[in-house]
Parts: C-alpha cells; structure tokens; sequence
C-alpha cells in the first residue's frame, strides 16, 4: 500500500477505494459530531474565532447543511458514527440526550449517544437514556469544566461500567490544558470503577504516554484517533516515536478506535485516514482501527443494522 496508497487519500472522493484496498466493508467512526442547530452554530463560531478553551482556534472543513453534511459520510463509506454532543453546564444534558437519540433513530448509520453532567438527577436521566438504546456516551471535561470524581457521577460511572457502554472522555490537555484534565482525575474514576469503557479522546494528547499506559492497564480502557497524527496536530503535540509499537500493539488488541472529529476539523476528513496509514504500522492494524474494534465493542449485529 504504501506512498502510492497514500497519495490516494488526498480527497474525500476516494476514501472508498482505499477501504476496498483494505478488505474493509466500510469505516466506524467512533468521534463524530452533531448538535441541535443553534448550539452547533455557536460551536462553529467559537472554533472559528477561537477563545480561551481552544486557543487560536482554526477553520471549519466541513460548514455544510446537516443533510449535506450526514450524505457526505455515507458517500466516503462511514457506516457507523455517533452524534456525540456533550454539556457544559447544568440542565441542559436531558435535553441533548432526547435531540440525540431522535437524531439517530431518523439518520441511518447514527449510533445512538447520550451525554451527563455533574448534576442532580443524573443517574436518572443516564439510565434513562441506557433503556432508551443509547450505546455511547460522552463527556468533556475540559469545556464542561468540571471533576469527574464529582460524588454526583459516582453512581453515573457504575451504571455504565456494569452496562458495558463506552464513554468518550475529552480528558487530555489539549488544546488549552483545564483544571480537571489530565490522566490523574479519570485514572482515579477508573481506579475505584475498572470496568468503565472509557475511551479517551484524541489519544489523550498531549499526554500521550499515561494514557496509553492506561489502556494497557485496564481492561476496557481505549482511544480514538481523533485528529491524532494529522499534520495540524503534528505541529503542536506530535506523538513520540517510542511509542509507536505500543499503539501498533493496542489496536492489534482492539482498544484503538477511529476518530475524526467530524465536522469540525481543519482538514478533509480523508487525511485522517492518510494520518493513520503513514504510521506504517501494517494492514492488519488498520483494518482493526478502521472497523474491527469498533464491530467488537458496539457487535457486528449492531453494526450491521445501520
């Protein structure tokens, strides 16, 4: 596959035939984004124009109609993707969860997804969310603000520790490090709660390695890819070249994802693909981060049901 395969990554248009190259039936992209209309405009504006939780900020690839946007990962072959919003303060978490799950009901290939926050009535609204098929959830602690040792999520990481349902946790410092980021504050959620399927975002950058060290060290511990390795992450936290065959052996052991960040990126979504690939860390790896570890978390059957 090579350079040669690499080249073709340059454009959307062809994310198909490099699926095909590989065997693939198609991508599981594990980090994708959307939002009611008006929160979704206002995230846009604040990427756009950057602010005190992203720093410069940077433009938005992807500015489409939702319609547009939702044809254009099934025109590149994403078969399974989340709507993933997240909340950043108090009462608005039920709400999102009810627009989220009514978007994946009537948007085929949309996993169902939910998010929390620190408040009361959380457990209730979360295994509310869990009856009504939400089967991932996530929560940003850097733009939520807020400690995930909070006493009020306690009961919210057991509930989903003993479902087997994975979170996408923003816990990493980049891009703007918060108070409650880092691997220290998750580390010690999963500590008295190792059976969470917690799924670090962005590979946990810029704290590559104690993150990595914490999927091996737990059992249901993984990492999505999101905008990991691209050029644009590259040249603010590029990922240290020693620990390139631990990450070859976590996808090989099903607990490397793909994540794109979709639609609120700098770049075509294909260069995440072309990212992953110029690791050079084998076929069988990208086949597994691409759509078998996604099939073995959420099952084949679900999969297939998108």
């Amino acid at each position: 596959m090579g350079s040669e395969q690499g080249s073709v990554l340059r454009e959307d248009a062809q994310v198909r035939e490099w699926c095909a190259g590989l065997g693939l039936p198609g991508l599981a992209d594990a980090h994708v984004h959307f939002l009611p209309e008006r929160m979704e405009r206002r995230v846009w504006h604040h990427f756009t124009h950057g602010g005190p939780l992203i720093g410069d900020g940077w433009p938005i690839t992807y500015r489409w109609p939702v319609e547009r946007r939702v044809a254009r990962l099934a025109e590149m072959g994403v078969r399974a993707f989340p709507a993933l919003a997240y909340a950043h303060r108090p009462d608005m978490a039920e709400s999102l969860n009810e627009w989220t799950l009514d978007f994946a009901r009537r948007t085929p290939g949309c996993l169902p997804s939910a998010t929390f926050y620190p408040e009361p009535g959380v457990a209730a609204y979360v295994r509310r969310a869990l009856e009504e098929g939400a089967v991932i959830f996530k929560v940003h602690l850097q733009v939520g603000a807020f400690d995930p040792r909070e006493e009020e999520l306690d009961e919210v990481w057991g509930l989903l520790a003993e479902a087997g349902v994975p979170v996408v946790v923003h816990a990493g410092s980049m891009p703007v490090p918060g108070r409650c980021t880092g691997p220290v504050p998750i580390g010690e959620v999963l500590a008295r709660h190792p059976r969470l399927a917690a799924v670090i975002a962005h590979m946990g950058m810029p704290e590559y390695a104690e993150f990595l060290a914490m999927a091996r060290g737990f059992e249901r511990v993984r990492l999505d890819t999101t905008m990991a390795f691209t050029d644009f992450a590259a040249a603010v936290a590029p990922f240290p070249e020693p620990l390139l065959p631990l990450l070859r052996d976590l996808g090989l052991e099903g607990k490397v994802l793909l994540g794109s960040d979709f639609p609120t990126i700098p770049h075509p979504y294909a260069h995440q693909l072309h990212a992953l690939e110029r690791l050079g860390l084998g076929e069988d790896w990208l086949r597994a981060v691409c759509w078998g570890n996604a099939a073995e978390l959420f099952g084949s059957d679900v999969l297939a049901k998108l």
